[in-house]
């Protein structure tokens, strides 16, 4: 797979405020990308840029071989962005905000409608098309949201914490049409989420703060780097497994030992199996990397 972003570089100052500082990174073609940090580390930013909805300081933009200072217009067009905050139109009605929408890119008439209908079976809002989007739930919002950002059929969709907030029903629902566009068209997909078992799920994760990249790797790379294994242990009482020699918590019907790596897991296990006789073993977890990479915590969902 080749490249479908290239970040070279990228720089961005608002006043004394250096938002995005000399930042690189590649995304391949048809994968997951997660692009985490927290509130102005720095995310949004390097988005709206790639949208050119913001100016760059420095740097160099291509996507999907074009690059973003002589080609913008046809960036747009292989980019479908889901932002933070909707763009709807809360007065129109969701037909006529995806017609709108449509008119911008040459999509009229039966194709509109074709489409349309085709968005509307798949994210589920075919009894919506009338109302006013002013009267829709956060869910049913977002939902025409990602409809909008798909109705040209982009080859990149950015999603810029598409689930922050939404039931879980509606997060399932969006995160099943993700994955067959993955599946079936072959659409790249750049997220940032405050969910890490969405991030957990991705082919490659960079983690940024104040700007810079602070990590990168695949979630399997980054745990191993990053954080330990952890072995639950049941049916022990707690002065055996204090004898282990290992940092370890308690939860609920058992303990919880943290072990530096699934190699020394394997030895204490080998040294002691008469202790060993229902246990687990479990890689950290994405917020456990987040939390050893930048000393932060990304307010979110559950962890995996």
């Amino acid at each position: 797979m080749g490249n479908i972003i290239e970040i070279n570089n990228l720089s961005k100052s608002f006043g004394d405020i250096k938002a995005v500082q000399d930042l690189s990174f590649r995304v391949k073609e048809g994968e997951l990308f997660a692009f985490l940090g927290v509130n102005g580390a720095g995310k949004s930013t390097t988005i709206n840029i790639m949208c050119a909805q913001l100016s760059k300081d420095s740097g160099s933009i291509i996507i999907n071989g074009n690059d973003l200072d002589r080609s913008a217009d046809q960036i747009k067009k292989d980019l479908g962005v889901v932002f933070q905050a909707s763009v709807l139109d809360s007065a129109l009605s969701v037909y006529d905000n995806l017609e709108s929408r449509g008119a911008l890119y040459g999509i009229i008439g039966e194709a509109l409608k074709a489409r349309v209908r085709e968005l509307a079976k798949i994210l589920d809002f075919e009894d919506l098309l009338k109302r006013p989007v002013g009267k829709l739930s956060g869910g049913q919002r977002r939902r025409i949201d990602i409809a909008r950002a798909l109705l040209h059929k982009p080859k990149i969709l950015v999603l810029d914490e598409p689930t922050t907030g939404l039931d879980p029903q509606t997060r399932r629902l969006i995160w099943s049409v993700i994955m067959d566009l993955r599946k079936n068209e072959g659409m790249t997909i750049f997220l940032t989420t405050h969910y890490m078992e969405e991030a957990a799920d991705a082919d490659f994760v960079v983690i940024i703060d104040s700007g810079k990249i602070s990590a990168e790797g695949t979630p399997l790379e980054l745990k191993n780097q990053y954080t330990g294994d952890f072995i639950t242990i049941y049916g022990l009482d707690e002065d055996k497994v204090k004898l282990l020699g290992y940092e370890y918590e308690p939860i609920r019907d058992a303990y919880r030992i943290a072990v530096p790596n699934t190699s020394v897991a394997t030895e204490l296990i080998i040294a002691h199996p008469e202790l060993f006789v229902d246990y687990e073993i479990t890689k950290g977890k994405m917020d456990d990397v987040f939390l050893s990479v930048t000393g932060k915590v990304l307010e979110g969902g559950a962890q995996k």
